[in-house]
């Protein structure tokens, strides 16, 4: 058997396989034999019937065709062990020579891993930003805070304005039909947020309680109703309560509701603190991801469709995921937006293959630097996920396999790699102040929607490609929801 391997694009290699033609002559032996038993023919008994028998029954290439595949996929088998070549999918393969008497030639391009060019990754010029905490940014927070402890209170001294809160009853209609989701009893809103059609709480502005107004509005072209977009309807409305929201005085009663604080100053200092802090780790993750994107631009790698197509899937998943939180079902979202499922996918590809890219390099990163994950760090990490994810078996089940160890242990290789980077900056910065985590530890591998949505499709991590991590996959299938045999998809 005679084997070149071709580099192609997108991470892919062409085998050229070119067998000699006593091997496909034995081949055509053991498919007479075959087809001999799994062919009922009158007159011979079962593995008996002669190959002209047997074509005249199936058609006068089927002798040939099962020869040639059962070749095929043998040989592609040994071509893979002899180039040393871990496909991430199944191969699409062309058959450029199959006649009898003759070599058989055929050619398998197969999706491989990534190689992964480093570039430079610290020698960057850029360092930690810490955002000023001032008596104004102080202000702001104590303002919030008098915000969300306030009361609300009856108006009765005036017309409403911006900023109170109102129940309204209103009637809609075009040309003076009513128009579906154009009528409620008891619609609750704050004056001035604009939760309705643009210009519709205006017209609210002046009312006092009982008070009713008629008025035209025009919907906004963009509205998520089509049927309603870019037309003219009449509104007949009536306010029904209105309300004001009372702030606490900021006084030294205020601070000590707020908890151990005796006095103003004392809770002032300790919002400061706690602005400081957050500051401190906001730059932390802030100059974190600079390195990420300082180390993404200056590295080099053609991706494979089959790790976008996978990052596609996961970050469909965690839309899905997203607006059923929200309550909105993704076919109704479709509906009202007027995209496909494929408008959804070309939409996600972009920055499905900056996350894939990102993925792929932290982990040849970690590679270099020497960062390893233990597994009892992935143990640990998977007793998180059964606490977590208690009433979940799919997803619990998903965390114990190999896949999802998988996913695991890229995850929290890639997580050490970044603070790695940033604590040998800090090591090497002494005059710069610490930027400690305001959380205990790195987050965890297993909280977050990219995590559940991995899950949800059975996809192993990208980064999981190379470096240590497929040491611990005993199957080496790390590419994809689909599990892959190494044949030939014909």
């Amino acid at each position: 058997m005679n084997v070149t391997a071709t580099p192609a694009p997108k991470s892919s290699v062409i085998l050229e396989v070119e067998l000699p033609a006593e091997r496909l002559s034995r081949a055509v032996d053991e498919a007479v034999r075959a087809l001999s038993r799994r062919t009922r023919v009158a007159g011979f008994r079962p593995g008996k019937a002669p190959r002209p028998i047997l074509e005249r029954v199936l058609g006068p290439g089927a002798v040939l065709d099962e020869a040639v595949d059962r070749l095929v996929q043998g040989a592609y088998r040994e071509a893979l062990i002899e180039r040393a070549i871990l496909p991430l999918t199944n191969a699409d393969v062309e058959i450029v020579q199959a006649e009898e008497g003759k070599p058989l030639i055929f050619k398998a391009t197969v999706q491989v891993r990534p190689d992964v060019e480093l570039g430079d990754y610290k020698n960057f010029n850029f360092k930690p930003e810490i955002e000023t905490i001032d008596d104004p940014k102080v202000d702001r927070v104590i303002e919030e805070l008098r915000d969300q402890n306030g009361t609300l209170a009856p108006v009765e001294d005036r017309g409403a304005q911006k900023g109170d809160y109102a129940v309204i009853k209103f009637e809609g209609s075009q040309d003076g039909v009513p128009f579906e989701g154009g009528t409620a009893e008891r619609m609750p809103l704050i004056i001035g947020e604009d939760r309705l059609i643009p210009g519709f709480e205006d017209n609210l502005v002046g009312l006092s309680v009982s008070d009713k107004k008629s008025f035209g509005i025009t919907f906004p072209d963009d509205y998520m109703e089509k049927s309603l977009a870019g037309k003219q309807a009449h509104f007949h409305v009536e306010l029904r309560e209105l309300r004001e929201k009372v702030l606490p005085d900021a006084d030294d009663d205020f601070a000590r509701s707020m908890g151990d604080f005796t006095d103003m100053a004392v809770l002032r200092t300790g919002v400061k603190e706690r602005l400081e802090r957050n500051a401190l780790d906001k730059a932390r993750h802030q100059f974190a991801d600079k390195i990420i994107d300082y180390a993404v631009a200056n590295a080099t790698l053609d991706l494979p469709d089959i790790l976008l197509d996978q990052e596609v899937e996961v970050m469909h998943d965690e839309f899905r995921t997203s607006i059923l939180r929200q309550g909105i079902d993704e076919a109704a979202y479709l509906k009202v937006t007027g995209k496909s499922e494929a408008d959804l996918h070309a939409d996600f590809r972009p920055d499905a293959e900056k996350r894939v890219k990102v993925l792929l390099i932290l982990s040849k990163v970690a590679e270099a630097e020497g960062v390893t994950i233990s597994d009892a760090d992935v143990d640990a990490e998977v007793e998180r996920g059964r606490q977590r994810y208690t009433g979940d078996a799919k997803l619990a089940k998903y965390f114990e396999s190999e896949r999802g160890r998988s996913f695991i242990r890229s995850t929290l290789r890639r997580s050490r790699t970044v603070e790695h980077l940033v604590d040998q900056w800090l090591a090497a910065h002494p005059e710069h102040p610490a930027l400690p985590h305001v959380e205990d530890g790195p987050r965890g591998a297993i909280v977050s929607p990219s995590a559940e949505a991995s899950a949800e499709i059975d996809a192993t991590d990208p980064g999981s490609l190379g470096g240590e991590d497929h040491d611990h996959d005993h199957d080496h299938d790390h590419d994809h929801h689909h599990h892959h045999e190494p044949a030939p998809a014909g």
